[in-house]
């Protein structure tokens, strides 16, 4: 159903039926360590590479995820996913083995949103039971496509934000439910109730060091067209989640939103600065990257949802919409953020 201006509410639930999650060892060492389903300590992943490491993070992922629902690859209709990387390597390389039917996508830090949108609005429609959205960022793979590769040792600004090392797989689906090992039927108690499409927004910043400014506007335009299209405010939300503005860009936001009418101050975190012990560990402004927004909605969000503790959430990854040639070239950075409405059911 057509909610507004950029916005859909859905008839016949989809439901995530089930998350995985993988990450690497300064994740492990953030305040949801405990909470990732799979580790590895050398951020290799058995891999040569780190971009062939991303990859196998994406597979892991989405084989966790279709175990915790006892579900084959083939059961899956459609695949939605998508990386930092240029032509999506990290994705296509990952799920290869999985033979799913996928559709590559590029959000930037945002694709964990765009993806569990597009798996949403398939099963909605009735294109098929099950899709799976999937993401996930590297730290040294970033570094190596967007900034400086490792070897350099350049010094990062104040400002700059640690990119994950991790990726997130949902399985989104029609069936509220399945059968554990045993036998007894399992339910899912996380449903999308609505989505809000970002709009590309640029404000002229072109410091890609600083991508928490650039994305802030963008995720106050979908948040508050979010409240306008379902005629609602903050206290409708238990809490709202961005994707990884870090410190400064959650500042730049609750700044826009106060001068707009809206207080988020009692209702906003931040992935980035959740994930990680942000002066602790030294990620300077907090954590990027897909992975972020991912990593945390599979361990820490969607379990807070699925006990009742929050009834409502609306999870807005935020995405620095940036390549080599278009920073080398002067070009400023927009930004885009799309908003998942999940439910407690």
């Amino acid at each position: 159903m057509i909610k507004g201006k950029q916005s859909l509410s859905f008839t016949r639930t989809p439901y995530i039926v089930s998350s995985g999650c993988v990450a690497g060892s300064k994740e492990a060492k953030g305040p949801l360590g405990k909470k990732i389903d799979l580790i590895n300590q050398d951020d290799l992943f058995g891999a040569k590479t780190w971009e062939a490491a991303e990859s196998e993070m994406q597979k892991e992922a989405c084989i966790v995820a279709l175990g915790k629902a006892h579900l084959e690859p083939s059961e899956v209709r459609y695949l939605y996913g998508g990386d930092l990387l240029r032509q999506g390597i990290a994705t296509t390389m990952g799920i290869e083995a999985l033979q799913i039917p996928m559709f590559g996508l590029y959000g930037a830090c945002s694709t964990s949103g765009e993806a569990l949108a597009l798996s949403a609005m398939a099963v909605a429609a009735g294109y098929g039971s099950y899709m799976l959205a999937v993401t996930s960022s590297h730290f040294g793979s970033a570094e190596k496509e967007f900034r400086f590769p490792l070897g350099y040792a350049n010094q990062r600004p104040l400002c700059a934000q640690w990119t994950v090392t991790g990726s997130g797989a949902f399985l989104v689906g029609t069936e509220r439910g399945y059968l554990s090992d045993e036998g007894e039927q399992r339910n899912s108690h996380v449903k999308i109730t609505g989505i809000t499409v970002g709009k590309i927004v640029d404000y002229g910043l072109k410091d890609s060091q600083n991508m928490g400014a650039c994305m802030a506007p963008a995720a106050a335009d979908t948040i508050q067209q979010n409240f306008e299209d379902f005629g609602r405010d903050a206290g409708d939300y238990d809490y709202i989640f961005t994707g990884d503005l870090g410190q400064i860009g959650q500042s730049i936001l609750l700044d826009i939103m106060e001068n707009r009418g809206y207080s988020l101050q009692d209702k906003h975190q931040d992935c980035g600065l959740i994930i990680y012990r942000r002066i602790k560990q030294d990620v300077h402004a907090g954590g990027s990257g897909c992975g972020c927004a991912a990593v945390t909605l599979s361990s820490y969000i969607l379990p807070k949802i699925a006990k009742g503790e929050w009834r409502r959430v609306l999870f807005v990854p935020t995405g620095a919409l940036m390549s080599t040639v278009s920073y080398n070239e002067g070009d400023s950075v927009p930004g885009i953020a799309h908003g998942i409405v999940l439910e407690h059911c």
